[in-house]
């Protein structure tokens, strides 16, 4: 659960964003307040007029004169409000533009753990909609709340000044709209927190859905993924009706009470003017003041509904950006000047998070991994399935962090490597491809760094050769041809081969690949480990292999079971002295499982039906 927190102490954490604008909000205010002011002199100038100028005796010119001096107190309201907006609204808006950049930067530094946890509509909830009404918020809500309070303190002082019996009045019914606007406060708060939540997992659904569109169609679960989508769309309906029926209950109080005050207030007032304890003017100006303040007291409810919004996104905000980076630079990096590329792992324990507190009561998931993989060598990694082995590659580039031992290139444990350097080092290619919606170029060079743009393309015709990835050219575009979201416009082989193509791109000493060529057929997988075994001859390998075919192709390799190292050697060596390594590469299929294959066909037999 989230710490809770005051409003002033929410609010509070916004000062080092707010503080290079805090000159031109201040004069933001004071403009705003300048508006206040003019409105609250018109109710003064009617007195005048009415006292002065309409009485028996009274000059024309004096009329026109009072009728100049509203009307420059109107324009000056005016221009007074356009300041006030020129003045706010492109600071907040670029703070909303800071803060949103530095939550960006604060996700790319935390680990991977931490986006295990967390959902990704969440996130975007978090990094737009939260952000954005704090802009609002900042630009207009708490300007006009502080000059909302100033000009009913104001105007209930010159009402005071008018007629001080009527201004008792008045103020009676600010009584219970203070005792209410407590109550009002921590209920709207709960409920706000809630509907923002409920807006993030909402979205987090919505994404997920979109992304896994041709599985839920071809098992046929749209409908039931409608009924999920409904219900949680039922619930979040249900928290805004009832946090606008909250909201709608104070602005009743907040604008009944001040009429009913004001309905009693002409009754007395106009039997203090015919005993003369106030003239006509007075009463006049009494109730245009009252006219001019009846609209900031109305208007209470929503700007305090907006700051406990506002303190409601700074507190999910912050949620995000106190999340402490787990995977973090060394206090005294190491130097990898030449990199030979020998990959050791020595006694390597590893468990993940969630399962850390079992840990007296079961084996780590890594329980004492050993092995040494030479400068150069290809070495497949095999083991049946939730052994560990794509945990275990995931420690090279620490995407997580070893819970004992070492993961050690050249002798130097990887703790004491930049994560820049380590990462330059190592690259990665997973089962599960990611491609970003860009073309086939940006992203294949994602992790390289050409010196120039004919070295690109140098880069890029090699990286696609040796992976096979020919097809990229006959694209509509080339090369440049914008792939869609996540690549879902490829096939599952077309994915996996541009993942595959974006790691060698980057030229690492050591190539870390999670079964990167499941979706490809053998044929092919055998002309891409030829490949990569010219161009990458001084590359050491560690590969997940899932098929014989690829750990055929291994200089060695080892086998994981039960979170350790059980054996290592040449597939022959293997096959001839461990039982359990025949089990193992004996359950592996013989050919691919392409999913989007699997997935036409399901469409199609659907269709058929």
């Amino acid at each position: 659960m989230p710490a809770q927190t005051t409003l002033w102490q929410s609010l509070g954490r916004l000062y080092p964003h707010l503080k290079p604008i805090l000159p031109r909000l201040f004069l933001g205010l004071l403009c705003a307040l300048g508006a206040s002011l003019m409105a609250l002199a018109i109710p003064q100038v009617l007195r005048v007029l009415i006292n002065s100028y309409l009485a028996p005796g009274g000059s024309v010119p004096a009329l026109w004169t009072a009728a100049g001096i509203v009307l420059l107190l109107g324009a000056l309201e005016a221009a007074f409000v356009a300041m006030r907006r020129h003045l706010v609204i492109a600071p907040a808006a670029t703070v909303e533009n800071r803060m949103r950049r530095g939550f960006y930067r604060h996700l790319q530094d935390l680990s991977v753990e931490f986006h295990d946890r967390w959902g990704s509509g969440q996130l975007l909830s978090r990094s737009m909609s939260d952000l954005n009404l704090l802009r609002r918020w900042m630009a207009f809500g708490a300007i006009m709340l502080v000059v909302t309070s100033l000009t009913v303190l104001i105007g209930v002082t010159v009402m005071f000044f008018t007629s001080w019996q009527l201004a008792l009045v008045f103020l009676a019914a600010a009584v219970p709209i203070i005792f209410y606007g407590f109550r009002f406060r921590r209920f709207y708060g709960r409920v706000t927190r809630r509907s923002q939540d409920q807006a993030g997992d909402l979205a987090t659904t919505v994404e997920e859905s979109v992304h896994g569109i041709r599985v839920l169609k071809a098992f046929g679960r749209s409908r039931e993924a409608l009924d999920g989508f409904e219900e949680q769309a039922q619930e979040l309906r249900e928290t805004e009706i009832v946090r606008a029926g909250s909201l709608a209950r104070f602005s009743l109080v907040v604008t009944l009470l001040p009429e009913a005050a004001l309905a009693v207030g002409l009754v007395l007032g106009i039997f203090l003017a015919a005993d003369g304890a106030l003239s006509i003017g007075g009463l006049v100006a009494f109730f245009a003041t009252a006219s001019v303040v009846a609209g900031p007291v109305e208007s209470i409810g929503m700007l305090l509904s907006m700051t406990l919004t506002a303190k409601t996104a700074i507190d999910r905000h912050y949620e995000v950006m106190d999340a402490r980076r787990t995977v973090t630079d060394p206090e005294h990096p190491a130097d990898p000047d030449a990199v030979r590329g020998d990959l050791a792992f020595e006694d390597v324990h590893f468990a993940y998070p969630d399962a850390e507190a079992g840990k007296g009561t079961r084996r780590d998931l890594l329980d004492g991994v050993n092995l040494t993989v030479r400068a150069g060598e290809t070495m497949a990694l095999v083991g049946v399935t939730g052994s560990g082995k794509s945990t275990l590659l995931q420690l090279v580039p620490r995407l997580y962090d070893v819970t004992g031992g070492a993961v050690r290139i050249d002798g130097i444990d990887v703790r004491r490597l930049r994560l820049a350097d380590l990462r330059r080092i190592t690259a990665v290619a997973f089962e599960d491809t990611t491609l970003f919606s860009s073309s086939v170029r940006e992203n294949v060079l994602l992790g390289a760094d050409p010196a120039d743009e004919a070295d690109g393309d140098r880069l890029l015709a090699e990286a696609l050769d040796v992976a096979q990835a020919g097809f990229a050219y006959s694209l509509p575009d080339g090369v440049d041809t914008l792939i869609g979201e996540e690549g879902l416009s490829l096939s599952g082989g077309q994915r996996q081969r541009i993942a595959l193509a974006r790691a060698i791109a980057a030229r690492p000493r050591i190539l870390v690949l999670d079964d990167p060529l499941s979706a490809l057929d053998v044929q092919t997988e055998e002309l891409v480990e030829t490949r990569l075994r010219e161009v990458l001859a001084e590359t050491t390998t560690l590969v997940v292999a899932h098929r014989p075919s690829t750990v055929a192709l291994a200089d060695r390799v080892a086998l994981l079971e039960d979170g350790r190292i059980t054996s290592v050697g040449t597939h022959a060596e293997l096959l001839a002295s461990s039982a359990h390594y025949r089990y193992v590469i004996a359950s592996l299929p013989e050919e691919p499982a392409d999913l989007d294959t699997a997935l036409a066909d399901a469409e199609q037999e659907g269709a058929g039906l």
